[in-house]
């Protein structure tokens, strides 16, 4: 097994077209065509990581932070990312990241989240935009269905919780094929009628290639037409945040208590009291402030995030409660999914969780003055 074989495993659950402009999911460093030898999972790749990978003898390291935002004008030991990538060059380590687009995915980071605080009802906050399209094609009745399929296979036809979706309209097609064709039916240089079928789907932008390969391999015409439309609508599958009930309300302070409890936390930080009960809680982990007003308008009681500037707490006015646990608090979860995803598909393969992986945030507590 190689390498790019249990990268290609990740891209499934979160494939990189679902991250944001800003980002640098992906390979950082690295051959993704040597076998595998076992692979690291950490939230952030450090020294201490790299070491760590090599005390284990894994060839793979999977970050969620990408190690390599920037680029460089030169690679010099002075700091700690170029030290990183200098090591892990002479070492034939590759390091990949699952960032933003494991945020946005179904089932990413912000799902598992809601996983843990036992949500019920759970969609996206806020849904991805522009990114669907739909496909038009005209197959002869006697190959709809295996067309069809062979769409579906390739990740056409998936709305909501449905799979499999597509409209079909009968109609008849006209051709008159050329002196230097091979038509499958009719004559060269005679107009055809066949009894056609129009084909109507939709689907992922990123996944028009296979799409487009899928229906050329099975359609029988040797010049199948086709067309791809963009489509306005949200695709409510992926995107920012995730909204979701709880079992029963409760009191904001229960509320915090719970989130403690839950996430481990030696801290958190929150808005002033509402006097609300909680019941509908919107979060997006990392730092996911952005998403405050998503969830004002949503009408959700509380937002958890991992960070917030000063001027958040006085900007929710009231209007919900404010939670927030720390970056690393709200993250340290994509661990757990990596290792989950890749033990599934290869439940033989070895994956360690990194034990060096720390939170960078530290905390001083001051004892009380009388």
């Amino acid at each position: 097994m190689r390498i790019k074989d249990i990268l290609h495993t990740i891209e499934q659950l979160a494939p990189l077209p679902l991250q944001e402009d800003f980002d640098n999911a992906g390979v950082q460093i690295g051959d993704i065509n040597q076998e595998a030898k076992g692979a690291l999972l950490c939230l952030d790749v450090t020294e201490k990581v790299i070491e760590e990978a090599l005390a284990l003898d894994c060839n793979l390291i999977i970050s969620h932070h990408p190690l390599l935002f920037h680029s460089f004008k030169s690679l010099t030991p002075k700091t700690y990312i170029e030290r990183c990538v200098i090591e892990a060059v002479k070492n034939d380590i590759v390091i990949y990241a699952a960032h933003t687009n494991l945020d946005n995915a179904m089932d990413g980071v912000n799902y598992k989240l809601a996983e843990m605080l036992g949500l019920q009802n759970v969609k996206v906050l806020s849904p991805t935009k522009n990114c669907l399209l739909k496909l038009v094609t005209f197959v002869p009745e006697s190959h709809a269905e295996v067309v069809r399929n062979a769409l579906f296979n390739a990740g056409a036809g998936t709305i909501g919780d449905y799979d499999s979706c597509s409209y079909n309209v009968h109609g008849e097609g006209t051709f008159k094929a050329g002196d230097n064709t091979n038509p499958y039916v009719g004559e060269i240089g005679r107009l055809h009628f066949e009894s056609e079928i129009r084909i109507e789907t939709v689907l992922p932008k990123y996944k028009q290639k296979d799409v487009m390969r899928a229906l050329v391999a099975t359609h029988p015409y040797e010049e199948p037409a086709f067309d791809f439309y963009p489509l306005v609508n949200s695709w409510d599958q992926t995107g920012s945040g995730i909204v979701g009930s709880l079992s029963e309300p409760m009191l904001e302070q229960e509320f915090l208590y719970m989130l403690k409890d839950i996430f481990n936390l030696q801290c958190l930080k929150h808005s002033p009291f509402t006097g609300r009960e909680i019941r509908d809680v919107a979060l997006c982990g990392g730092s996911g402030a952005f998403m405050i007003s998503d969830a004002i308008h949503y009408g959700a009681d509380a937002f958890i995030t991992g960070e917030a500037k000063y001027n958040d707490f006085f900007d929710v006015e009231n209007k919900l409660l404010l939670a927030v646990i720390g970056h690393y608090e709200s993250e340290i979860c994509t661990k757990e999914i990596l290792l989950d995803v890749i033990s599934k598909k290869y439940p033989n393969f070895t994956v360690h969780l990194s034990v060096v992986d720390r939170n960078p945030v530290n905390y001083l507590y001051l004892p009380a003055v009388d």
